[in-house]
């Protein structure tokens, strides 16, 4: 008797494509439609994972492009701590697509609005990145002065991108009810003044999330009409909700809305891709644990056995990260290729 499962390939079944296979490499689980090479000029961008991307395919040598390089005199500590190197631009997390929708079309119209600046204690902050300038600026003019040169420094930076990579965090946002601005952390928790008569909690659904990615590739080939997007889902459960669901059960929903967007807008959208980050890091049979204790950070060897498995897909040798300094260098690997995440914050609440 002949079916469709008769010719499949091992791919298409559990037994054969995870069960019996080399769980380190996992041969056909990611195979690449773009293509990635070391002249390739990516921008990276998201969430608290993506930062582990841009870093590996960085000193894996790859063309990550840097738009706001590190001045000279900083040392690695505090060009971190002011949002230097983590991604492409001194971007902060984007944590959800509408967040990078509105980012890109403030670029494509080098838009600054004087509104969406906080105060904090004595100094001054920008609303959009509020954790790029970690004791605050003088006054609300030199915030508007800085975004205004990082608005200017990214575009130059996207005209010469070939591939951007954007990881999808989150679908729960705080947006501001005059404009449907949203921000990437709640107002109040860095800087500026929480009032529910002006700040709405938002939750993306399916539909606003793929529009978004279509409108975000709109905006992207403005800058440059071939430019790729390869798109992942980050793995990081969330650090609260007020969604008013379990924790647990508002990250499996937010995650799931990620994952069925990206999975369309891939399939509907030529020049672009999906790579399985989240998949590999969630699914057990993937040879983990691959989260620290307190299952929301992915330890050293979740990211190894991540960017692996991509690098390779593109013929590209995965360099291990670099040694931790000897002086003052943290207690574990996973602590030395410590990320940024503004979420986190959100922690200092718990009870």
């Amino acid at each position: 008797m002949s079916h469709p499962y008769v010719d499949l390939p091992p791919s298409a079944f559990w037994r054969t494509a995870v069960a019996e296979v080399d769980r380190n490499c996992f041969p056909g689980l990611y195979e690449p439609r773009l293509t990635l090479v070391p002249a390739t000029g990516v921008a990276t961008a998201g969430s608290c994972f993506a930062q582990h991307i841009g870093h590996r395919l960085r000193i894996s040598g790859c063309n990550v492009l840097d738009a706001e390089p590190v001045p000279a005199a900083m040392n690695e500590t505090v060009a971190q701590a002011f949002g230097y190197a983590l991604f492409s631009s001194r971007t902060g997390n984007i944590y959800t697509t509408r967040q990078l929708r509105q980012f890109l079309t403030d670029i494509n119209e080098g838009y600054v609005d004087a509104r969406f600046v906080w105060a904090k204690g004595p100094a001054f902050i920008d609303a959009l990145r509020p954790t790029v300038e970690p004791e605050g600026l003088s006054s609300p003019k030199d915030v508007l002065l800085h975004r205004t040169y990082h608005l200017e420094r990214t575009a130059r930076m996207l005209r010469n991108a070939d591939l951007f990579v954007f990881t999808l965090g989150l679908t729960e946002c705080w947006e501001d009810r005059p404009t449907g601005r949203v921000f990437p952390i709640c107002p109040g928790v860095v800087g500026g003044l929480f009032d529910p008569h002006v700040h709405a909690f938002r939750n993306l659904r399916y539909l606003d999330v793929l529009q978004d990615l279509e409108a975000i590739r709109e905006l992207l080939h403005r800058f440059n009409p071939a430019m790729q997007m390869l798109l992942t889902v980050s793995p990081v459960p969330l650090t609260a909700t007020v969604s008013g669901d379990h924790v647990m059960t508002a990250t499996t929903a937010s995650k799931a809305i990620l994952r069925a967007a990206a999975d369309e807008f891939v399939k509907t959208t030529p020049g672009t891709d999906y790579f399985p980050s989240f998949e590999i890091i969630t699914q057990p049979a993937s040879g983990g644990p691959w989260f620290e204790a307190n299952m929301r950070r992915v330890s050293a060897a979740g990211v190894d056995k991540v960017m692996g498995i991509f690098l390779s897909a593109h013929g590209i040798m995965a360099d291990p990260p670099p040694a931790p300094k000897t002086v003052g260098a943290p207690e574990t690997a996973s602590e030395a290729d410590e990320i940024v995440c503004d979420e986190i914050l959100l922690d200092e609440f718990s009870r």
